[in-house]
């Protein structure tokens, strides 16, 4: 874990500013933003340290803010649930194993996402037609790449869109999946004696930007339109997508 003080922590706390930004205005995105960005000049398991916390109280928010957000959790918790489960297995793999190659799996699954218009629509009408089932797969698998890589989206998206979900339930589902899997994270850390009071007073200043950044990327969301919001979802996969294969080239 590299040293958290000025002024090593300056970048850290652009790149956290800059990733509450994007998800107060697209509603998702924090942890596959800072992540990939933060792993360029230090490891995944640091990397996913440092956002754990911001990560959290940027969900509570998110989750919080979204309005009528009682019916999308009373509706989509078992996804949160397996999310959960999914991200207890994945923590003990990223720290007993090296993370590179889920890195590459991950931008190849958001690749074959983006492109499933030109290599024929995947075969999902069972996901409305078994929505347990489909929530216990995608939680689990969602979950797990949460937290090998800590980026959970790309499969969440794929389940939200085959549902038909809008806009607003879409994005309160993730941030509850995103919470679930980072309190479970938090445990798993902690159980493996990573987390201390020294690393949380470390990292309070980055979740006061996280926060601050992400109340005023909420002020800039009512002004993008439903059909923006999608092609910019589209983007921001597409770029982490880049970003994660030429990290996995370069490791």
């Amino acid at each position: 874990m590299p040293e958290l003080t000025y002024p090593a922590i300056l970048p850290v706390l652009a790149i956290l500013l800059f990733a509450g930004l994007v998800h107060g205005t697209l509603g998702l995105g924090f942890p596959m933003t800072a992540t990939p960005l933060l792993a360029m000049f230090m490891d995944v398991q640091s990397a996913i340290l440092i956002t754990l916390f911001p990560t959290i109280g940027v969900n509570i928010i998110s989750i919080i803010r979204g309005g009528n957000w009682g019916q999308s959790i009373g509706r989509y918790w078992p996804l949160a649930l397996f999310a959960a489960l999914g991200s207890i297995i994945g923590t003990q793999v990223l720290i007993i194993s090296a993370p590179e190659p889920f890195k590459l799996l991950l931008a190849l699954l958001i690749v074959l996402y983006l492109n499933t218009g030109r290599i024929g629509k995947l075969m999902m009408n069972w996901i409305a037609d078994h929505q347990l089932l489909s929530m216990a797969l995608f939680g689990l698998i969602a979950g797990f790449m949460a937290g090998t890589v800590n980026v959970m989206v790309p499969i969440l998206v794929v389940f939200s869109l085959e549902l038909g979900l809008a806009m607003t339930a879409m994005i309160q589902v993730f941030n509850l999946c995103f919470l679930a899997g980072k309190v479970s994270q938090v445990g798993g850390f902690s159980f493996a004696g990573m987390l201390d009071s020294e690393l949380l007073v470390a990292v309070l200043p980055g979740v006061a930007v996280s926060v601050g950044a992400l109340l005023l990327g909420m002020q800039l969301r009512d002004r993008i339109k439903t059909e923006t919001y999608s092609q910019l979802l589209r983007y921001l996969l597409m770029v982490s997508a880049l970003i994660l294969t030429a990290q996995f080239i370069a490791g």
